[in-house]
């Protein structure tokens, strides 16, 4: 049978049915929730279980109150209450699942692929800045890449593949895969996407791939005309990590409400620029985060350690963290990196 899940705090109630998850529920009823990968590995969804019953993979049947509840894993088997991050009223998304076919491919650095998607002539998708895609894999998993493209070129997908060893699109699919080839993909996912009612300066952080939204981001501002104030911290080991730093640049140089700080982990004798953790160089320059908004994408050891210093050191409200944690997939629930 069905059961009501009420938010604590909020007069907002809404049904869950029989094996759907409380994530799935709320989206369903027109509210959205913080979530990235959906399959219980980025506990970007985490929040707390007030009250009632519920099963939640991994953790076996959940008797509130109890806190670190992954929502998206998350069936009520009564009636429960719930206190996520946030929630917002927001129409269902009006996903496609799109045959698109493979246009170019190029690799901008060893382990990154650049793969450009045409969907059928005629076709577009809606979606918003800094969200993401499925994969279909013949076993009928699927992986999540975030969309480098802004929402004004729908008629495609561009995403940034880092090559993982032993991945299962990324190490054994994308080497095949060529100019006419097609993949099944659904869209669109995710709330990564700017607050459009906020006017606070936001600082972006980025490592690896986590580059793919900001660049959709980024480009989406530019296109709107809007003059809010974006500061990418983009972070990487080596400088040839750093795959497009050239496009950063730019930006940098043609907008003045864009700043770029590329910080390396592991920098060569001759790198002159930013070290250590991303994130610290964030506190170096901004140690006082009452102001703003952040948006972090990338390792989820990044993630979880900007949230934790910047909310607790630096004075930045639990809400105004926003993540998007690529992590590996396998068999496991969980989201391969984009």
């Amino acid at each position: 049978m069905a059961h009501d899940v009420r938010v604590a705090g909020t007069e907002i109630v809404f049904g869950c049915e029989p094996g759907e998850s409380v994530l799935d529920a709320a989206e369903r009823a027109g509210f959205t929730m913080p979530y990235s990968c959906r399959k219980g590995v980025c506990s970007t969804c985490e929040g707390g279980l007030s009250a009632g019953t519920a099963d939640v993979r991994g953790r076996g049947e959940l008797e509130g109150p109890a806190d670190g509840v992954l929502l998206c894993q998350a069936r009520p088997r009564t009636d429960v209450e719930i206190a996520p991050q946030r929630i917002a009223r927001r129409e269902p998304p009006a996903r496609k699942t799109v045959t698109a076919k493979v246009h170019k491919i190029t690799h901008p650095a060893d382990d990154v692929a650049v793969v450009q998607l045409r969907f059928p002539t005629g076709v577009r998708a809606r979606f918003r800045a800094g969200q993401y895609l499925t994969v279909a894999l013949p076993d009928g998993d699927t992986r999540n890449y975030s969309m480098a493209n802004p929402p004004h070129q729908n008629d495609g997908a561009l995403l940034h593949v880092r090559r993982v060893p032993g991945g299962r699109f990324s190490g054994e699919i994308l080497s095949g895969l060529a100019k006419g080839d097609t993949l099944q993909v659904e869209l669109p996912f995710g709330e990564f996407c700017l607050d459009p009612d906020s006017d606070r300066p936001v600082l972006l952080l980025a490592t690896g791939t986590g580059f793919a939204p900001v660049k959709s981001i980024v480009e989406d501002q530019s296109k709107r005309g809007d003059g809010r104030p974006l500061h990418l911290y983009w972070g990487a080991r080596r400088r040839a990590d750093l795959y497009l730093a050239d496009l950063a640049t730019q930006w940098a140089q043609r907008y003045d409400w864009f700043t770029f700080t590329p910080v390396l982990s592991d920098p060569d004798t001759e790198w002159a620029g930013r070290n250590g953790p991303v994130h610290r160089a964030v506190l170096a320059d901004h140690p006082d985060l009452r102001g703003h908004e952040v948006y972090a994408c990338g390792n989820p050891a990044m993630t979880a350690a900007a949230r934790a210093e910047f909310t607790a050191g630096a004075g930045l409200p639990a809400d105004r963290f926003f993540s998007d944690a690529f992590v590996p997939s396998g068999d496991a629930p969980s989201v391969v990196p984009a």
